[in-house]
C-alpha cells in the first residue's frame, strides 16, 4: 500500500464492522453519538479511515468518545485496555532516541504517531480515557509533553495503579517493554 493511505474495500468493510462492534459494546463511551452519521463521515475522509485501520493494526482498539461540539468532528482515542502492543519499546521522540548511545529502539512515540495520522493524548484526554475504564494496569503510555519539560530532557506518560491515574515524568530516551503511547484522531 505504501504511502497510498487508501484502504481496499475488503479493508474497509472489516474496519468498519469491528469498529461497529466495538460502539455497540461500549456505549458509555458515547453517549449521543449516531453510528450512521460517524460512518457516514468516516467513508468521507478515506485518510483518516487509513488513520483508523493503523490504530487498529497496532493494537490500539479505537472508539469514538464523542464529538466537538463546535467543529462536529468525532473524537476517537485508543481504548485498548494496556498500551497497544504494537507501539511498545520506543523512546518518547526523535531527539530522546538519537541520544542514546547504545541499546536503541527501532522508533519512537511522537514518530510512530505522525506516520499513522493521529496525536498523542495529552494529560488531559488521558485522564478522560480513564473515566471510560481501567486502562493501562499493567502497561504505561507516553502522553504528549510540554516543551519546556522536553528542553530539560524529560518526557511525560501515565498509567493506572491503586485505583488512580498517575502521570509521571522519565528521561525521553528511555524505553520499556510494557511502555508505549496511546493516540487520538479527529474526523
Amino acid at each position: 500500500m505504501g504511502n497510498n493511505k487508501q484502504l481496499s474495500p475488503a479493508q474497509r468493510e472489516a474496519l468498519f464492522s469491528t469498529l461497529r462492534t466495538r460502539f455497540e459494546k461500549n456505549v458509555n463511551r458515547h453517549s449521543g453519538v449516531e453510528w450512521s452519521k460517524m460512518k457516514a463521515k468516516l467513508e468521507a475522509d478515506t485518510e483518516k479511515l487509513w488513520s483508523l485501520n493503523e490504530m487498529e493494526k497496532s493494537g490500539g482498539e479505537p472508539d469514538v468518545i464523542g464529538q466537538d461540539k463546535k467543529t462536529g468532528e468525532y473524537i476517537f482515542y485508543d481504548c485498548s485496555p494496556e498500551s497497544p502492543g504494537g507501539r511498545r519499546n520506543v523512546c518518547y521522540d526523535r531527539e530522546g532516541l538519537e541520544s542514546r548511545k547504545a541499546h536503541k529502539p527501532e522508533n519512537n512515540a511522537m514518530d510512530m504517531a505522525a506516520s499513522m495520522g493521529i496525536e498523542l493524548l495529552t494529560e488531559e484526554q488521558y485522564r478522560e480515557l480513564q473515566r471510560y475504564g481501567k486502562f493501562d494496569t499493567k502497561t504505561s503510555s507516553w502522553v504528549k509533553t510540554s516543551s519546556e519539560v522536553r528542553k530539560l530532557g524529560g518526557a511525560l506518560f501515565g498509567d493506572f495503579r491503586y485505583g488512580k491515574v498517575f502521570i509521571y515524568h522519565n528521561g525521553a530516551p528511555s524505553y520499556y517493554a510494557v511502555r508505549g503511547f496511546r493516540g487520538s484522531l479527529r474526523v
